[in-house]
């Protein structure tokens, strides 16, 4: 129980209504797991001190301030008055009522205006100033410590400097003793000597509190919410929408060049710089964008860690339904992940403090809160009208940086400016603004955020302009049938809002492997072509056709041969050779593209004794081993969201309101159950219902099955089947409560 002269965070709560319960718990979600039995300890948990800095985290600059205010006249310790709380500056009275009022809301601070308090761990856990501060020294009691600071020089000024931004704690290898200022070698040493640093032990010093408000004091924060420089642009959906057919465009890349060449994974994890810069260099695209391109892809399980023996980065088969999918369906599922991506792409490529690269797709990567950031970041341009935008994303990490202090850690402000370009790449963002694609997918979801962008991408169209030098120019996003055939014949040259093919020989010859014929290409340039078909590209389509295919070569995964081309003929002619598909491409040779091992036992079933051998001719015996498995999958487990919903909160609610009520209920005679005491739960049913009988209310302490402890006070309506029937005086509801479940019964005396 948390108490301060004479009063107490337990009995402010309980005179709360429970709307304000309700709030509570919201706001601190950490309360909530597991299910607090009553007020009491709803209030011991909202007073722990690493609940308290979780809480702080979300404390605007302003609040900090006022939060420091009450600290420093000792509200952690007595009730203190919060009317006219001087905070350096003037404020309105009505300003000062609502961060009061935003820490009661979380119960950091309960009581009236005229007397607040605290909770002890405030003061640790809370706002800038005097929270980070060391103890007073009484050396320094009369001394004019801005004086003596202007006098120091410049090594001596950073290191307390620094104690005063970081923690008034440092540890030091010069604080054994405290020698004279003529004695002093270090610059540690020197500040002892003055009286500005304090020695606590052999290896550590602390920054005087009287020092570290002064340092504080000379960078006062701000006290007012920084202004964010606007523009409004018209164009900022279709800059997003082409900004979506690039990131579409090279994912497919992405996946084709993938399919065809796996990279390897690291052996410490992720993806290694050969294979990036191998990407950077196919897409013509930059190291930060080809990171984001890569974690996006494997976030939205595009492509996997394959997990053999020689482990690669493969496509899935969902790659495969991605690739049919519409241009804003695709763009949906990539910026979706990305969203959700509990992982900063921000920070791959760079070293940590250990100089360790720390690569792409590895775990170094993994921030759980990434997703939360993403969020905040996102949430601030979606207050914004439709259409405008930041002009600065330095405003707008200020902007943040007011708004939550104590959150982001070092990398705090590199997050909002990351967050910014990578929402860009994917059309989430534009000219600064948020798109309307970007706006629904915040706001409602994929699937309605899918249906905006496709209104915002430009109509498909269904022709190309096939010029003399050998190059089709797409005007726009082509039909997706159109798309392919295109891609299959020509190579991009170049992207933008009109994307440039080039046909070459090779690429000619790509078409044909894959199945088309000459007239087949003469026939999609001359329908699909505004333009009129130049004649050098039909003479090399029909170049390169004559000379395609006269050196054939064909799969074959077993071979059968003999000396005596009869054998050969005779197995040829034979029942199995249609099964196996055999077919003779020598006098002495057949070929099958079914397993050896199956080929042999059906030919000796037939009558035949063939040998396998290897490529040298030696006889091998191909019989399995031993029994095979296959690999398990690795299974994907989703981390839920702690956020209670507004049913579970209700039932929270009415869980400590019982628990209170059971709490301040005389009881009487008693029975405690013990595990494994048959004759305990014998005296418990005789209890209850003895209650029944006699109509008095009973105290029953039950616990779930999750090892929660709770309380509640119940009238017996019914024993049996195991569970206890009672209705709930407060609420006048009928409660079940498994026998097996109770611990403690007592009789309820009036």
């Amino acid at each position: 129980m948390v108490r301060v002269s004479g009063t107490t965070l337990t009995d402010w709560l309980r005179t709360q209504d429970d709307a304000y319960l309700a709030a509570v718990l919201r706001a601190r979600p950490d309360l909530a797991t597991p299910r607090p039995a009553d007020t009491s300890v709803l209030a011991t948990r909202a007073a722990s001190r690493a609940s308290v800095a979780r809480a702080a985290e979300g404390l605007d600059t302003f609040t900090l301030v006022v939060l420091d205010a009450l600290l420093a006249l000792g509200a952690d310790r007595a009730p203190v008055s919060a009317i006219g709380l001087d905070v350096g500056v003037e404020v309105s009275s009505m300003r000062l009522a609502e961060a009061v009022d935003r820490l009661r809301s979380l119960a950091v601070a309960w009581g009236p205006d005229n007397a607040v308090s605290l909770v002890p761990a405030a003061r640790e856990a809370g706002g800038l100033v005097p929270t980070g501060l060391g103890r007073p020294s009484a050396a320094l009691d009369g001394v004019d410590i801005a004086a003596a600071l202007l006098a120091l020089p410049e090594d001596e000024r950073g290191i307390l400097t620094r104690l005063s931004t970081n923690g008034p704690i440092g540890n030091t290898r010069d604080a054994a003793t405290v020698p004279t200022l003529d004695e002093a070698k270090t610059p540690i040493q020197r500040l002892l000597a003055r009286g500005l640093l304090t020695r606590v032990d052999a290896n550590t010093v602390e920054l005087p509190q009287q020092v570290g408000l002064v340092l504080k004091g000379a960078r006062a924060p701000v006290l007012e919410e920084p202004a964010l420089r606007t523009k409004a642009n018209k164009a900022v959906d279709s800059t997003g929408a082409g900004a979506t057919l690039e990131i579409i465009r090279h994912t497919e890349t992405l996946l084709r060049m993938w399919s065809d060449d796996p990279p390897p994974v690291l052996k410490s994890g992720g993806l290694g710089v050969r294979d990036l810069r191998k990407l950077t260099k196919v897409m013509d695209i930059g190291e930060r964008e080809a990171i984001v391109l890569v974690e996006v892809a494997v976030g939205a399980s595009l492509v996997a860690d394959n997990e053999s023996a020689n482990p690669e980065y493969v496509p899935t088969h969902h790659s495969d339904v991605w690739l049919t999918a519409s241009p804003a369906n695709r763009w949906a599922a990539l910026a979706s992940a990305w969203l959700d991506l509990p992982r900063l792409p921000g920070i791959g490529g760079h070293r940590d403090a250990k100089e360790r690269l720390l690569a792409p797709l590895s775990e170094d990567l993994r921030r759980p809160v990434a997703p939360l950031e993403r969020a905040r970041v996102l949430r601030v341009l979606a207050d914004l009208k439709p259409g405008t935008g930041v002009t600065d994303p330095d405003d707008l990490a200020a902007l943040l940086a007011w708004r939550a202090p104590r959150r982001g850690g070092r990398l705090r402000d590199e997050v909002v400016r990351w967050t910014l370009t990578e929402a860009t790449a994917l059309g989430i963002v534009a000219l600064g603004a948020l798109t309307g694609p970007g706006r629904a997918l915040l706001e409602e979801g994929a699937a309605a955020a899918a249906k905006r962008m496709a209104e915002a991408l430009p109509e498909p169209i269904d022709h190309v302009l096939v010029q003399a030098d050998l190059t089709v120019v797409a005007p726009g996003p082509l039909e997706p049938h159109l798309a392919a055939l295109v891609n299959e014949v020509a190579d991009v040259e170049s992207a933008g809002s009109a994307t440039v093919y080039r046909v070459s020989e090779s690429t000619v010859r790509r078409a044909l492997d894959a199945g088309r014929t000459a007239g087949d290409l003469h026939d999609l340039f001359r329908t699909k072509s505004k333009t009129p078909v130049p004649q050098s590209l039909t003479y090399m389509i029909d170049d390169v056709a004559r000379r395609h295919g006269r050196l054939r070569g064909g799969a074959a995964t077993s071979f059968l041969r003999c000396d005596d081309p009869a054998l050969i003929a005779e197995v040829a002619a034979s029942a199995a050779a249609a099964p196996l598909r055999l077919r003779k491409i020598a006098p002495t040779v057949l070929v099958s593209p079914l397993p050896l091992l199956e080929i042999l036992d059906e030919l000796r079933a037939l009558g035949f004794a063939p040998a396998a051998e290897d490529n040298e001719g030696q006889v091998v015996d191909l019989r399995p081993t031993g029994r095979r498995i296959q690999a398990p999958v690795r299974a994907v487990r989703k981390v839920a969201s702690r956020q209670p919903d507004d049913e579970q909160v209700s039932d929270m609610v009415l869980a400590m309101r019982a628990g209170d009520r059971a709490a301040d209920s005389k009881r009487g005679r008693s029975v405690t159950a013990s595990a494994g005491a048959g004759a305990n739960t014998a005296q418990t049913m005789a209890l209850l219902q003895e209650a029944a009988r006699a109509g008095q209310a009973v105290w029953v302490g039950v616990v779930d099955a999750h090892g929660v402890a709770s309380q509640r006070v119940l009238e017996p309506q019914r024993i049996g089947g195991g569970v206890l029937e009672g209705r709930d005086p407060s609420t006048d509801e009928i409660r079940r409560v498994p026998l097996h479940r109770i611990t403690t019964a007592a009789l309820v005396e009036s």
